[in-house]
């Protein structure tokens, strides 16, 4: 592969996922800084290796298994880097369509109860709803990196769906997915 091949991949592969892989790995590891750079250094890697690529599944599951193991290998090299949940006042500060006070709670509130009610989920469906309705990956992809049937991905995402929404109302809370 030529420079100017290895550039013209590079610029595609930007294009393509770059917001996608950035918010993946940031739902990983949580630190903005890290996260920008372990995006880049998925693109670089892939660059390199793209010879290595066999073409078995989409280029897009595989630059995301990329991603994996080095959130993994980041992750393991400093156990304290894990992602926490922060409350809302982390949000302090954000810029913001100017929700009123009353919406502003709201919103605090739902999130409070949706962390909670996620983080009650078995971690196998948990894993499948944040891929694939956070981090907007196909079934397939999903498959893919959890190393699962896709029926399974559709399974698992149903049944997480159906018990978020049946523990939201529980608590009362009405949310459209």
């Amino acid at each position: 592969m030529t420079a100017g091949d290895r550039e013209i991949l590079f610029r595609n592969l930007l294009e393509t996922h770059q917001n996608r892989l950035y918010r993946f790995i940031i739902r990983n590891i949580g630190n903005p800084s890290d996260a920008e750079d372990l995006t880049q250094q998925a693109f670089v890697e892939a660059v390199r290796s793209f010879q290595s690529f066999r073409g078995e599944s989409e280029l897009s599951t595989w630059l995301y298994g990329i991603a994996m193991n080095l959130v993994r290998n980041h992750l393991s090299r400093a156990p304290h880097r894990r992602f926490g949940f922060d409350d809302e006042s982390a949000l302090d500060g954000t810029a913001s369509e100017s929700p009123g006070p009353a919406e502003k709670l709201e919103q605090s509130q739902h999130v409070k109860h949706l962390e909670a009610v996620m983080a009650e989920l078995p971690q196998s469906m948990r894993d499948v709803l944040v891929l694939v309705a956070v981090d907007e990956l196909t079934y397939e992809e999903a498959a893919a990196l959890l190393t699962i049937p896709v029926g399974t991905v559709r399974s698992r995402l149903s049944r997480a769906r159906a018990a978020l929404r049946s523990r939201l109302e529980e608590r009362g809370v009405m949310l459209e997915f």
